[in-house]
C-alpha cells in the first residue's frame, strides 16, 4: 500500500517510518491521502471518497489510529471510528529479572505491536539487570542491560509516545546481588538491603542515578514489596528488635530524598502497607482490613502507591481494595497481570476474567495510571509474546468505557496475525481433565507434570486416573493445524506443541509404573523400559531444541543454562529410570527401591478445583535437599 501523510506529520514521523515493514506499506506523492490533526484528548479515524483522516490527542493514539486504519481499510468501505482514552497510562511491565532477558531487537518488535494497540507506556522489571559503575556484581553473568542499550530502547519506544519507566528494587527481592560476598555491607537478608545503614544508601543513590539516566521519563518504580524478612537478619543481630512499619517508612523517607534529588516521580507497590494493616501483619487481600490511622500517617504523601492483584474475577473484590487504598488520601496506581508465569501455559481462563473485572473498577473508582504486569518467576519457561490476547484486553479496554468483547478479537488477529483461538490453546497446557472449568486456582500441570521425576513422581497421586495421554495428543494436533511456518511468531507454539507431544507419554506414566511395579508385571516394565522411556527422552531432546531456539530468538543466552541444566536433569534421571527397572529385571537387585515407597499428595487437594500447584522446579523434582538456603 502506498500513503501520503498531510498536516500535523513531525511528531510522529519517525514512527511511522519504523512501521512501514510492519504494516506492508511506503510513503509516496502518490499515495492514499491520510491527513493528521492533532486535538486535546481525542481519536478519530475516518476514511471517504480515497481520503483518510486520523485526529489524535497524545501521540501514543496516533498509532493506535494508523493501525485502525488499516484494519479497516481493508474492507474497501468508508468507514468513522471514534474512541475516547480511558486512563493517564496504560502499558505492559516486563520482567527481565528472572533469567529471561529480552534482546533490544525483539524488545523494539513488541513495542511496534504495543504502538498499533494504543499502549503510551511499558515498565521494564530490573533487579540488577543495568549497569552500575562501581558494583561489578551487579548483575554479573545475568545479561544486564548497558546503559547504550537501555537509551537505545527508550529511543526507539518515544517515537511511538511510548514513555518506558524504569521499575527496579530498593529494599528488598535482590537475591541475585546479594548472593555475592562483595555485597555483605549492603545485606540483612537474603535479599532484604540493610536499613539504616550509609553504604546502603549511597548503593541506593547510584541505583536511581544511573538507571533514571537512560530514560526521558520523570517516572521511577521504586519496588518495596514483599520485604516481610526486613529488620531480622543481619540489621536484628546488630541492633535489635525494631517494629517493620517504622524501618519500613524511615528507609522509605530516605530513598523518596534519594529519588526526588534526581527530579523523578515515585511509585512504589502497596503490599507491604497492606500487609501490616491486617491482623495477622501478612495478609495482602483480606477483605476485613481497615488502615489504621497510624499506618496512614506514617506513608509519605510524595510517592504514588500502586495496587496490585492478579487473582481476583469480581468487580466488587477491586472496588472494595481499591477503596482502601484511598484510605490513603490519593488515588493509587494499579497493576493487574497476564499469568504467563510458573508454566508454560498462559492462563488466559483466569487472566482476561481477572483482567476485564479490574479495568471496569478501575474506570469506575477513576484509577488513572495502569499497568499488566509479565511475571517471570522461577525462570520463565514461558515468552512475552504469549500474552500479546491479553495485552490487547488492556488496549482494548483502554479506549472504550463499555468493552466489546468482539473488538478484542478481531484487533488481536489484525496486530499479531493469529487468531484468538490459537492464544487460547495454549491455556490447554494446564486446564487439563481434573481442573474446573478457566482454572482459578492457577493450577501448573505443564510444568510439574514435565519436570518431576519418573521413579519418584511427587505429583502422581495427583493425576491418578485422568486420561492425560488423550488430552495432550489432541492437543498437539490441535495447535500443529493452527501453525504457520511463514508467520514471523510460529516458532512460539513449538514449544507448546512439542510439550504437549512430550506429556501425552510423560505426564501419568509414573503412575503406570507403579502400578506394573506393584502388580508385578514384568513384561510391563520392559515395555516401559524398552519402549516408553526412551521415546520420552526422545521427545524430551526435542522439546530442549525447540526450548531453546524460542529462547534464543527473544532473549539473551544468559539465564538459559537454567533450562538447559532441568533438561539435562529430566534427561539423565530418565536414562536412570531406564537402568534401575533392567537391574531389577535382571535380577541384579531385589526391589525398585524407590517404587517401593506409598505415593502421597504434594499438598491437600480435598476442597480445591484443581489439581494442584507449585512454584519452585526444585520442588517438583525432588523432595530431597536440592540446596540449602540459609536464613541470610
Amino acid at each position: 500500500m502506498k500513503l501520503k501523510l498531510e498536516g500535523d506529520t513531525e511528531a510522529v514521523l519517525s514512527g511511522v517510518h519504523a512501521l512501514q515493514q510492519e504494516l506492508n506499506f511506503k510513503l509516496t506523492d502518490d499515495g492514499i491521502p491520510i491527513h493528521i490533526e492533532q486535538a486535546d484528548n481525542q481519536l478519530s479515524v475516518s476514511y471517504e471518497d480515497g481520503r483518510a483522516k486520523i485526529v489524535f490527542g497524545e501521540k501514543a493514539g496516533f498509532f493506535r489510529g494508523l493501525g485502525l486504519f488499516f484494519q479497516h481499510y481493508a474492507q474497501k468501505e468508508a468507514f468513522f471510528l471514534e474512541e475516547e482514552p480511558q486512563f493517564d497510562t496504560i502499558g505492559p511491565m516486563f520482567d527481565v529479572s528472572r533469567n529471561a532477558v529480552m534482546r533490544v531487537d525483539q524488545f523494539k518488535g513488541i513495542f511496534r505491536k504495543l504502538a498499533l494497540m494504543g499502549f503510551n507506556a511499558a515498565m521494564i522489571y530490573m533487579e540488577d539487570l543495568y549497569e552500575i559503575k562501581n558494583e561489578p556484581y551487579f548483575g554479573y553473568m545475568r545479561g544486564r542491560y548497558s546503559q547504550e542499550e537501555l537509551k537505545a530502547l527508550d529511543d526507539y519506544a518515544d517515537q511511538f509516545g511510548i514513555e518506558v519507566i524504569p521499575c527496579i528494587q530498593t529494599l528488598a527481592h535482590l537475591e541475585e546481588f546479594l548472593k555475592w560476598s562483595d555485597a555483605a555491607r549492603l545485606k540483612d537478608t537474603r535479599g532484604v538491603l540493610l536499613v539504616e545503614s550509609e553504604d546502603t544508601y549511597q548503593f541506593v543513590k547510584e541505583m536511581v542515578e544511573t538507571v533514571s539516566k537512560p530514560f526521558r521519563s520523570s517516572r521511577i518504580h521504586i519496588g518495596m514489596d514483599e520485604a516481610e524478612e526486613l529488620g531480622r537478619g543481619v540489621y536484628l543481630n546488630k541492633f535489635g528488635y525494631k517494629d517493620r512499619l517504622e524501618l519500613m517508612t524511615k528507609h522509605l523517607e530516605r530513598v523518596l530524598e534519594i529519588v526526588e534529588a534526581n527530579g523523578l516521580k515515585p511509585f512504589m507497590w502497596s503490599d507491604m502497607f497492606i500487609k501490616l494493616a491486617s491482623k495477622t501483619g501478612d495478609v495482602h487481600y483480606d477483605p476485613a482490613t481497615e488502615i489504621p490511622e497510624e499506618i496512614i500517617e506514617a506513608t509519605p504523601e510524595n510517592v504514588t502507591l500502586m495496587y496490585w492483584d492478579y487473582a481476583h474475577t469480581k468487580r466488587e473484590d477491586y472496588l472494595a481494595m481499591m477503596g482502601k487504598h484511598k484510605a490513603f488520601g490519593r488515588n493509587p496506581a494499579f497493576a493487574g497481570g497476564i499469568w504467563v508465569w510458573n508454566t508454560f501455559a498462559t492462563n488466559y481462563g483466569l487472566s482476561l476474567d481477572a483482567s476485564h473485572a479490574a479495568l471496569q473498577a478501575c474506570k469506575q473508582e477513576g484509577i488513572q495510571d495502569v499497568f499488566v504486569t509479565l511475571w517471570g518467576d522461577d525462570g520463565y519457561e514461558n515468552n512475552y509474546y504469549s500474552a500479546l490476547l491479553g495485552l490487547q484486553l488492556y488496549a482494548e479496554h483502554a479506549y472504550t468505557n463499555d468493552l466489546d468483547r468482539e473488538k478484542v478479537t478481531e484487533r488481536v488477529k489484525f496486530i499479531t496475525g493469529i487468531e484468538e483461538g490459537a492464544f487460547l490453546l495454549l491455556n490447554q497446557l494446564d486446564a487439563i481433565p481434573g481442573v474446573a472449568k478457566d482454572n482459578k486456582e492457577q493450577t501448573n500441570p505443564s510444568k510439574f507434570l514435565l519436570w518431576q521425576d519418573v521413579l519418584l513422581g511427587v505429583f502422581d497421586k495427583h493425576v491418578e486416573g485422568l486420561d492425560l495421554y488423550s488430552h495432550y495428543q489432541e492437543l498437539a494436533q490441535k495447535i500443529l493445524a493452527i501453525r504457520n511456518p511463514d508467520h514471523e511468531l510460529d516458532f512460539i507454539f513449538d514449544v507448546p506443541q512439542k510439550l504437549a507431544e512430550l506429556l501425552s507419554l510423560k505426564a501419568t506414566i509414573g503412575v503406570e509404573l507403579k502400578a506394573v511395579y506393584d502388580a508385578g508385571n514384568k513384561e510391563g516394565l520392559k515395555q516401559i523400559a524398552d519402549q516408553i522411556l526412551p521415546e520420552i527422552l526422545e521427545r524430551a531432546e526435542k522439546l530442549r531444541i525447540a526450548h531453546r531456539y524460542q529462547w534464543l530468538s527473544m532473549n539473551k543466552p544468559f539465564g538459559w543454562e537454567v533450562i538447559d541444566i532441568r533438561y539435562g536433569g529430566l534427561k539423565s534421571r530418565l536414562d536412570t529410570a531406564i537402568h534401575r527397572i533392567n537391574q531389577y529385571l535382571q535380577g541384579d537387585i531385589a526391589m525398585i527401591d524407590e517404587l517401593e515407597q506409598e505415593r502421597l499428595y504434594y499438598h491437600d487437594i480435598k476442597n480445591s478445583t484443581a489439581i494442584g500447584w507449585s512454584s519452585y522446579y526444585y520442588r517438583m523434582a525432588t523432595p530431597n535437599v536440592f540446596f540449602h538456603v540459609l536464613p541470610i
